[in-house]
């Protein structure tokens, strides 16, 4: 057993944690007395407790998002309940990630820490762990400011990917942190500095990854394309290690889509299908809404940018709105749809394209609540904190867009149906929701057999 164990719990079974590998990779003389123990949001309570209540640590270090929040309060809980049953010892306990690092000091999750790192946890945690291993925790405040790293002088964590992770799972790495961009919904606005890692060594570290078997890379930087440069350099690495390859390798990149020069153009149009992955940030069509939250907005540029990705290369796409942003009524957001939706059919249907609706949340920190009282913005108080209305949006048709967006993703970007690629959709889709609803009762837990038979009837070719 190792004195301390990093956990978290991930969205799903594929995800594993970059962050944990981190952390244990710059423990320093520390890192072999520190085991990681992942679990995913569908994973039993009970499994969770008895594999921690098992590893009895000396240090516990729990990674926390806002996908896990709830599920991280009620292991805690329960992990409490199950040391005094058994006459345990208990760990000191250390939460960080992004959900910890800007919630208020009386938040419930804070009962059960006995630190909290608020920020990037590389060096504040060894620093902590070394502490507690000498005896002198009692010299350390409950809360840690941890200032940002040094990405030229901490170790990368990749070499704690498994064979299996390798193998099966979603290879999640970073090239830089930070974003120079002010969108208020996010927390990479107060982050404008863009730090990169360097480059010759994490390229070196993606060749040692490949050559182990990794199969699916998932780039975490907000903003790949920002430097040009740099991120031609590591686009022409992958399709290197693509190119002539018998065996699948994938790449997700996610990107700005105003800053897309030439030089980049030709070199996404040339990795073969199947094995690029396009996350493209729109967010939002309306200018108004864009200047209000500080956010980029170039609608025919960004519109031109992915009707170039679906006509003249092999990516599979996947671009973001969000519904609910202040001063954005229901109107507006379906014209914006609309003009993405078109956009994007503007190739053959063979070339995978998918829209993404995500309903406005509100992080805490982020600076977007400044416009809570102008607005009337008013937002779910439990995690994730989704949008319930605004000024603009009633409740009944933000739970509609809800509604909608889950309907989305479960016929029209699994493909169970075709539509018209060059006519607006919103307005017919949302009738089509309208009904789906008012037929299942709910938006989740769906047969798929019952759905296509729902669909026959009304009309669509499956």
């Amino acid at each position: 057993m190792k004195d301390i164990v990093l956990t978290t719990i991930n969205a799903k079974w594929i995800h594993p944690s970059l962050a944990l590998r981190l952390l244990k990779a710059n423990l320093g003389s520390l890192e072999e007395n520190c085991e990681i123990i992942e679990f995913n949001l569908r994973q039993p309570l009970g499994e969770k407790v008895e594999a921690l209540l098992a590893a009895c640590p000396r240090i516990l270090g729990i990674s926390v998002s806002i996908w896990n929040h709830t599920a991280t309060l009620e292991l805690l809980a329960e992990l409490e309940k199950a040391w005094a049953a058994h006459n345990a010892p208990r760990p000191i306990i250390v939460l960080g990630g992004p959900e910890v690092t800007h919630l208020p000091p009386e938040s419930a999750i804070f009962q059960y820490a006995d630190h909290i790192i608020r920020g990037e946890g590389e060096t504040a945690f060894k620093a902590l762990c070394e502490n507690i291993m000498a005896g002198m925790a009692h010299n350390t405040q409950k809360f840690i400011n941890a200032e940002p790293v040094n990405l030229e002088k901490i170790k990368s964590g990749y070499h704690l990917y498994t064979d299996e992770d390798l193998a099966k799972k979603l290879i999640y790495v970073e090239a830089s942190r930070g974003c120079p961009f002010n969108c208020e919904f996010c927390l990479s606005s107060l982050d404008s500095e863009v730090r990169e890692f360097p480059l010759d060594p994490f390229l070196a570290q993606m060749d040692e990854l490949v050559s182990k078997g990794a199969k699916t890379f998932k780039f975490l930087d907000r903003s790949f394309n920002i430097n040009i440069k740099r991120a031609l350099k590591i686009i022409e690495f992958f399709l290197e290690k693509i190119e002539g390859r018998k065996e699948r390798l994938v790449v997700h990149f996610e990107m700005v889509p105003s800053i897309f020069p030439d030089e980049l153009r030709k070199a996404l149009s040339r990795f073969p299908p199947e094995s690029l992955r396009l996350e493209i940030g729109v967010q939002s069509l309306n200018r108004e809404v864009c200047a209000r939250i500080g956010r980029l907005c170039d609608p025919e540029k960004e519109l031109d940018t992915l009707r170039f990705l679906r006509e003249k290369t092999n990516a599979i796409i996947h671009a973001d709105l969000i519904a609910g942003l202040p001063g954005e009524d229901l109107a507006s957001f379906g014209r914006g749809f609309d003009r993405l939706w078109i956009a994007l059919n503007s190739a053959p249907p063979n070339r995978r394209a998918e829209i993404q609706l995500g309903i406005l949340k509100l992080l805490p920190g982020a600076p977007i609540s400044r416009h809570n009282e102008a607005f009337k913005m008013r937002y779910k108080p439990l995690p994730p904190y989704e949008i319930e209305e605004t000024s603009v949006i009633e409740a009944v048709d933000l739970c509609r867009i809800r509604n909608f967006a889950r309907f989305w993703e479960l016929i029209a970007n699994r493909g169970l149906v075709n539509f018209a690629p060059d006519e607006p959709v919103f307005d017919k889709f949302m009738a089509l929701s309208d009904r789906l609803f008012a037929h299942f009762g709910q938006n989740w837990g769906i047969a798929r057999e019952e759905l296509l038979e729902i669909l026959k009837r009304e009309g669509f070719s499956i």
